[in-house]
């Protein structure tokens, strides 16, 4: 058996509470969608533990109801020079995006067929 989890991880108690049987515990089958919706308070101990076989199978269900629950409107892109994220939501945007890609591309091009005349 394996804790994961931040409350689990960082208090002791916690973690003895979550294994004690007291008849207020409860453990249950970790689905994303039933345990991102559970109320729950941060300054006490948690009756409601997710239980899943493994971390492999955790990551695949929440993968899984990322991918089919979850949609924006837009797309993030990261600008590493900058450190920032740029949001795409609208035409303009993501055509300034388009037309730095062709000029990166264009550039790159260029400078391979230097490398190439040499």
């Amino acid at each position: 058996m394996r804790a994961y989890g931040a409350g689990l991880l960082s208090s002791y108690g916690e973690l003895l509470h979550s294994l004690s049987q007291k008849p207020s515990v409860q453990y249950r089958p970790f689905e994303p969608s039933i345990a991102c919706v559970t109320e729950y308070d941060d300054q006490a101990y948690q009756d409601i533990y997710y239980v899943a076989e493994s971390f492999d199978d955790v990551k695949a269900k929440l993968r899984n109801w990322v991918a089919t629950s979850l949609t924006r409107p837009f797309t993030v892109r990261y600008i590493p020079f900058s450190q920032t994220l740029e949001v795409l939501d609208t035409y303009s945007s993501t055509n300034n995006l388009i037309t730095e890609l062709k000029t990166q591309v264009d550039q790159l091009s260029a400078a391979f067929e230097q490398i190439s005349a040499n």
